[in-house]
């Protein structure tokens, strides 16, 4: 069972301080500590006064950037043998967290329940009275791989699937109160599985506009989202999803 669950944004070391500032903000957290054999790990806080558990982690990478995801579980090594009969690939196994990669691609680590014991942290209210919220990781899957890994994440997990109203999505949703959900998206392409953020938002252009002055880029205008950039050119989507929805 997944106690809680992590969103990790690697992101380049040349340009980690900026993404760093720009995700604290638009978050409503404040950074810790860097901490790291080279400071390359640090933690999005929420404010202590609201009773909220952390949800989201950044690291300094030396590649391109992207998103892991990291799952507290009560007893690594079981959780490890679940998922490598669901077809994961196991990458390094630590004394205290395991990586790993799903079948198509996207590597998450299994890490050790106790750490976050709160609720998830509330919507941000922008300085124009917007609400926001990170609220999912959305995992973007190949058509060749989609039914597989679908099927991998529904096990895993063991939350409830929902089919959603344009046939590419789907969801999947914790019944406890976790901070973050997902969604799976079948792209028009065959490559390995990734990952981004997607942010819940009261009034999407508004969010976005926001999110411009601090350093992001628009890329793309749907109905019901919109496609952004963060100051290290990781994608990213503003959606129009309740901010205050659990």
């Amino acid at each position: 069972m997944i106690r809680w669950i992590w969103a990790f944004l690697d992101r380049p070391a040349q340009r980690f301080d900026d993404c760093a500032k720009f995700w604290s903000t638009v978050t409503g957290t404040e950074l810790s500590a860097r901490r790291g054999e080279h400071d390359e790990f640090l933690t999005l806080l929420p404010d202590p006064a609201l009773f909220a558990a952390a949800s989201v982690k950044m690291q300094a990478v030396t590649g391109l950037s992207g998103v892991h995801l990291d799952l507290d579980v009560d007893h690594i090594p079981s959780a490890v043998r679940t998922a490598l009969d669901l077809g994961a690939e196991l990458v390094a196994n630590h004394p205290d967290y395991a990586v790993l990669r799903s079948p198509g691609g996207q590597t998450f680590c299994l890490t050790p329940s106790g750490r976050a014991t709160s609720t998830p942290a509330p919507a941000v209210t922008a300085p124009d009275g917007t609400l926001s919220r990170l609220d999912q990781v959305c995992l973007d899957i190949g058509p060749a791989d989609h039914a597989a890994e679908t099927e991998f994440w529904k096990s895993l997990t063991g939350w409830n699937f929902q089919q959603g109203r344009l046939p590419e999505f789907a969801r999947l949703r914790a019944t406890d109160p976790l901070p973050i959900h997902f969604l799976l998206q079948r792209l028009n392409e065959d490559r390995p599985t990734s990952a981004h953020i997607d942010l819940a938002s009261s009034d999407i252009e508004a969010t976005a506009a926001w999110h411009e002055t601090l350093g992001a880029t628009v890329l793309e205008r749907f109905d019901h989202w919109i496609v952004m950039t963060d100051p290290a050119d990781a994608l990213y989507c503003i959606t129009a999803r309740d901010p205050q929805g659990v």
